[in-house]
């Protein structure tokens, strides 16, 4: 008895062994089960270590090709509009992805996971009828999951995993997968804040420089201050201010910064640009795709999205900023829009303040110069022609002496001439007169010669001298000036303008070498005689008795009168 085996009918053995072997099996389960938890813990651990964005958005790729054991995947972030705005790829090396050229824009399945915004699960993603097939260059992809990520209740993008290690994607690793999507939402969300809270402070900070360098007495680019501190805020290739010209009609680009800038500012910008038109009318708006939403400047920089904001001064559109993003980067979002136009009218206070500023300094300078005026001719010039009476008086009694004298009475005769011509400079208000542009034109030839030329005006210039006439009369001093720094090697020069009731003279003196024996006559001067003539005047180029050459030029206002009509 003791040496018999101990046998069991087969019956039971067989139900014994299939018990334990479904114990086991469980049991494996369980430890699978386990360790996928664990890595889905794993996971999320990775997508909440950090707050940057990008990085977030990242980590969460990478964890669920890792979580589902999947060859690619990707996430797409989906704009207010339903379209795909950022693509973030894993697992495709990225000179396959330089080959296949520009990333996808949301159609077909990729398309239909946004429109139902619930998972899908594809065994053969090309067979299925919604696919629009893969472009040239692209991998070889079967297998496919689509999981939406939910921020906040709305849909921000989705998670796409493709070519799963040991067969189709499970039940299993949709409901891992999802759980991983809710986990990414919450990340996402605090990196959001946490992104936007860095935005502000970098707005905040924007801003306060802005003001402060608006506000300092150096500043003179207003625009130019704002346009360079709008990078700080918005990542943009371009940025360009647009205002209207000196006609008050055309819009031109007044500061330009970044790509390009050089080639577009100081353009003018066609009627026709609804973008500007819109932002100058006190909208802000982000271009389209489409033809009608693109910018003149367009040709300048392959623009791939442009925003279009007011830069309110004063309560009224002074101007329109823009910025505009490269074609290979990511379109401008609503929330882009958001801070530039916060920023833009943040700003319009600090150039509204800036200019009422300028105009203050500019009323002060005016009051200065016409105080300074007032002394120079109430006092200075009275004392000077009481002088240069009291010397023509001496003159007379000492017969001996009266040359000399007549010579320093002439000379202070000169300085109230010259007195008189910065009185008036510092009185005129209107850079278009005559006076003004003559005085100008000295200003710009005074380096170029050994001193100053003095300059003098007798009778109504600026009433008389207009239009044409008064154009022909500063080329005449230009063209004259021009010739004395290159040719004479003068000394001293003298600029002369009477205007009487009949004619105006025009009389350019220097004390340089003189004219040449035998002159030739060049384009200048003969078109200065031409010049005369239209108006039935006269030019000549002479010698003068103590050296020198003397330039007159002569039109009578008769003249002028009868062409005009």
């Amino acid at each position: 008895m003791d040496d018999e085996e101990l046998r069991f009918p087969d019956q039971r053995r067989s139900e014994l062994e299939s018990t334990i072997g479904e114990l086991v099996e469980r049991a494996q389960h369980v430890l699978s089960a386990q360790g996928r938890l664990r890595s889905l813990l794993r996971a999320s651990q990775a997508v909440v270590e950090d707050l940057e964005l990008e990085q977030v958005l990242r980590h969460i790729v990478e964890a669920a090709v890792t979580l589902v054991d999947a060859q690619y995947g990707a996430l797409g972030v989906i704009d207010r509009e339903g379209r795909l705005e950022q693509f973030i790829h894993v697992g495709m090396p990225d000179d396959v992805a330089a080959r296949i050229g520009h990333l996808p824009e949301g159609h077909g399945v990729l398309g239909a996971v946004i429109e139902s915004a619930h998972p899908i699960r594809l065994v053969d993603l090309g067979a299925d009828p919604r696919s629009v097939g893969l472009p040239a260059h692209h991998p070889v992809m079967r297998t496919f999951l689509g999981v939406p990520i939910r921020v906040r209740g709305e849909i921000y993008g989705n998670l796409y995993l493709t070519n799963r290690t040991g067969g189709e994607f499970t039940d299993e690793d949709e409901e891992l997968v999802l759980a991983l999507a809710t986990t990414a939402a919450i990340a996402i969300d605090n990196a959001r804040r946490y992104e936007e809270s860095r935005r502000l402070q970098r707005l905040s900070r924007a801003l306060a420089e802005v003001s402060a360098a608006l506000l300092s007495p150096e500043t003179g680019d207003v625009f130019g201050v704002v346009a360079e501190k709008v990078a700080s805020v918005i990542d943009a290739d371009l940025v360009l201010i647009v205002a209207p010209g000196p006609d008050g009609k055309r819009l031109q680009v007044k500061t330009a910064r970044g790509v390009g800038a050089e080639r577009i500012e100081g353009t003018e910008v066609p009627d026709g640009d609804s973008l500007i038109s819109r932002a100058m009318g006190g909208g802000a708006v982000i271009s389209a795709s489409g033809p009608a939403d693109e910018p003149s400047f367009n040709g300048h920089i392959p623009g791939g999205s442009t925003i279009g904001v007011p830069l309110l001064v004063e309560g009224a559109p002074g101007g329109a900023l823009c910025v505009v993003r490269d074609e290979r980067q990511r379109h401008f979002s609503s929330e882009d829009l958001s801070v530039l136009s916060e920023f833009a009218a943040q700003a319009g206070i600090a150039v509204a303040l800036a200019h009422a500023r300028a105009d203050r300094q500019r009323l002060d300078l005016i009051e200065d110069r016409a105080r300074i005026a007032r002394d120079l001719h109430d006092n200075v010039i009275q004392r000077l022609f009481g002088t240069g009476l009291g010397l023509q008086a001496l003159a007379a009694t000492t017969p001996d002496r009266a040359e000399a004298i007549s010579a320093h009475a002439g000379e202070i005769d000169a300085a109230i001439s010259d007195f008189r011509t910065a009185i008036f400079a510092l009185q005129t208000t209107d850079p278009e007169s005559v006076r003004h542009r003559l005085l100008d034109v000295v200003g710009e030839f005074t380096p170029s010669l050994r001193s100053a030329p003095r300059v003098s005006f007798s009778g109504p210039v600026d009433l008389l001298v207009t239009g044409p006439l008064g154009e022909d009369i500063v080329a005449v001093v230009r063209e004259s000036l021009s010739n004395i720094a290159r040719h004479a090697h003068a000394t001293t020069s003298e600029v002369i303008v009477a205007v009487t009731a009949s004619h105006v003279t025009v009389v350019v003196d220097d004390d340089g070498i003189g004219m040449p024996e035998n002159p030739e006559r060049v384009s200048g001067t003969a078109n200065l005689e031409m010049r005369a003539r239209a108006h039935g005047g006269t030019f000549t180029v002479a010698a003068r008795d103590l050296g020198g050459t003397r330039v007159r030029w002569r039109a009578p206002f008769e003249a002028e009168t009868t062409g005009s009509r």
